[in-house]
């Protein structure tokens, strides 16, 4: 099977400072890999490489059949990649369902017309497009929260709802920026269903960055363990768990905080 997601020899120079070099990849599709290593190390400049959010140095990156590069941001979306942050980015001044329904609005085609005097196309559009984002918001447990305003969650919530918010542009590959990031064990435990449930159901390839080994072990078919901008290690978790140069760049390092 081809993958969905491709990318080689990627790097990016920062004002001399090689901050990612040679870094490779082929994501298939339902996969599951994590991104780790410590502070630093250019997990998240990876994502803004596949998401051009930094043109690249060097390198080449494709999804599916499209290569990224001299495409906007918005264009890639449309070629199947979405992602969330580390720090929140939801419209916290609009309800839940309003936030998915932003993202939906992209398949929408009615015209201006159609939408100020609410013609039949419009209507039809808009009671499909809030049918889909009930039907997300099922999965992420959020159906009863739809009218609350996003900013009034719990912040165990918004990290749900901007998850329910990407996968709204049905992606092929998903990419999520420490998902786990202040939630405490029992919200850690339902994230990994969550996620679990979501390459089951959506059929989508998932790379993930975060810091809780437990949610990473968990959950990854495979690894990557970044470092100084350097892939030093990749494998199965039981083969990271045991590797000394993991766990000397990183796991050594978290054992004895």
């Amino acid at each position: 099977m081809d993958p969905v997601l491709k990318i080689e020899h990627l790097g990016i120079n920062f004002g001399g400072l090689q901050a990612l070099d040679d870094f490779n990849i082929q994501v298939a599709n339902n996969e599951i890999v994590g991104l780790i290593g410590p502070n630093g190390a250019g997990k998240t400049t990876v994502f803004n490489l596949i998401t051009n959010v930094y043109p690249p140095s060097k390198g080449r990156i494709m999804i599916g059949q499209h290569e990224t590069e001299g495409h906007a941001t918005h264009e890639i979306t449309q070629y199947g990649i979405a992602r969330t942050f580390q720090n929140i980015r939801l419209f916290k001044d609009l309800t839940v369902i309003d936030n998915v329904k932003i993202s939906l609005h992209n398949g929408m085609n009615y015209s201006l017309f159609e939408a100020l005097f609410r013609l039949p196309r419009y209507w039809k559009q808009e009671k499909e497009t809030e049918r889909i984002s009930f039907e997300l918001l099922d999965v992420f447990g959020m159906r009863d929260n739809a009218y609350d305003m996003a900013g009034s969650l719990p912040y165990g919530a918004q990290r749900r709802l901007e998850i329910a918010r990407a996968l709204a542009t049905y992606p092929q590959v998903l990419l999520l920026d420490e998902p786990a990031a202040g939630m405490n064990p029992s919200e850690t435990a339902e994230l990994m269903e969550t996620i679990k449930r979501i390459r089951r159901d959506f059929n989508v390839a998932i790379i993930l960055i975060e810091h809780d080994m437990n949610l990473v072990m968990g959950i990854c078919d495979r690894i990557l363990v970044l470092n100084y901008g350097l892939i030093i290690a990749q494998g199965t978790p039981d083969e990271i768990k045991s590797n000394p140069v993991v766990i000397e760049a990183y796991l050594g390092q978290q054992r004895s905080e």
